[in-house]
């Protein structure tokens, strides 16, 4: 999370005991690991930046049970959003049938590549009770004033803890939704618990009038129901880590006194096209549904796999071309005799040490057979159909 950082993930034995390294940060593990991945704003998925977050998120639950302790994984539904809200009055649908909608058409397009089903997936619209509590509690301790209906969390110096300047964190607020433009809040990089609900909006009672949660309340609602005060690994994609994820983090520290919130992160490389962040106000969006026309979902998989997890890339048309074809080597090399315990330490080394699966898969191409095939079942580079 601190600037110019590069989030790490390792897994290592010290003394026969498993010990996670994930930015930097050194976490043995005892029991079931906890998993928290920012889910979808159900309102245009899914798109391959989506893709992207959660074929990494999986990967990061298939490594951490490669230790022998079992993980629990939370990807959540953020289905009271006010991106969705607009949305929904474009379409001329109600908000509810549009989340519903897109929502069903996410859970086709993860299962199709090949991403398990999370042991949790809240949604916003079942959490409003918890963010109530959680601003309550925050303006109880000072932490969060009432201003005309909305509540606010005292935020102008959560910056800071992310190594972000003034400047720094008020462009990326005014560009994530953070909107420092409020005329009720104290500061600018002030963030809403709590938003007072005008005309048709959602709303759900409070004892400030009418209203809905503000984004980063939820998933921290969200987050504190299901797993408690702390999380193992929180992922989520790299435009998440500032506001959201901080504020997020902030707030549930805030409201527990447990630090920290996440034990450690990983924020996901953003995926390019035409040189800028894939994403619907640039009208750069290539879909999953699209691509499955023509490619596997195995080949869409493969490709975000093939690379660094935390370095953004550009994508394009013969990205896929060149993976599925990668993938009838692979099948090659996998039926050819071979493969010994050597490489197979020196595969799960690589995966351990910041899931490096590009190395991981070079070892394996090298060994063939066997190791070959147990990598690539691991990664999930089983042959799906197309879509159609």
């Amino acid at each position: 999370m601190e600037k110019g950082s590069r989030d790490t993930m390792a897994l290592v034995k010290e003394e026969g005991q498993d010990v996670v390294q994930i930015g930097g940060v050194r976490l043995p593990l005892l029991g079931t690991g906890r998993i928290y991945v920012c889910g979808i704003t159900p309102y245009d998925t899914t798109h391959l930046g989506h893709a992207a977050t959660f074929v990494w998120a999986d990967m990061a639950g298939r490594v951490l049970r490669l230790t022998g302790h079992p993980v629990e994984v939370c990807r959540n539904i953020t289905d009271v959003d006010d991106h969705l809200l607009v949305q929904a009055k474009v379409e001329g649908v109600s908000w509810k049938s549009l989340a519903t909608q897109q929502s069903y058409r996410f859970e086709r397009d993860m299962d199709l590549l090949g991403i398990a089903h999370p042991a949790f997936e809240p949604r916003s619209h079942d959490h409003v009770d918890g963010v109530i509590a959680l601003a309550v509690e925050l303006l109880a301790r000072g932490l969060a004033y009432e201003r005309n209906g909305s509540v606010y969390f005292r935020g102008g110096e959560i910056h800071q803890t992310v190594g972000l300047s003034h400047e720094e964190a008020m462009t990326l607020a005014a560009e994530r939704g953070g909107h420092p433009d409020d005329p009720n809040k104290d500061d600018p990089l002030d963030a809403a618990l709590w938003v007072r609900s005008i005309g048709d909006e959602p709303a759900w009672a409070s004892p400030w009038g009418p209203g809905r949660p503000g984004w980063h309340a939820e998933c921290t609602a969200m987050a504190l129901t299901t797993f408690g005060a702390t999380v193992d690994l929180h992922a989520g994609g790299a435009d998440l880590a500032f506001p959201h994820h901080a504020y997020e983090a902030a707030q549930a520290e805030a409201f527990t006194g447990v630090r920290p919130f996440a034990r450690s992160w990983m924020h996901v490389g953003t995926v390019m096209a035409g040189g800028q962040k894939m994403a619907k106000s640039t009208g750069n969006l290539v879909f999953v549904h699209d691509l499955l026309e023509r490619w596997s979902a195995v080949a869409i998989r493969f490709l975000i796999l093939s690379r660094p997890w935390h370095e953004s890339w550009e994508f394009d048309e013969s990205g896929l071309d060149r993976a599925e074809n990668e993938l009838e080597e692979l099948r090659v090399l996998e039926a050819k005799p071979g493969g010994s315990g050597a490489a197979h330490e020196e595969v799960r080394r690589a995966l351990f040490e910041n899931l490096d699966l590009p190395l991981a898969l070079a070892v394996a191409k090298e060994a063939h057979g066997e190791v070959l095939r147990n990598l690539t079942r691991l990664l999930g580079l089983q042959y799906v159909e197309r879509l159609w």
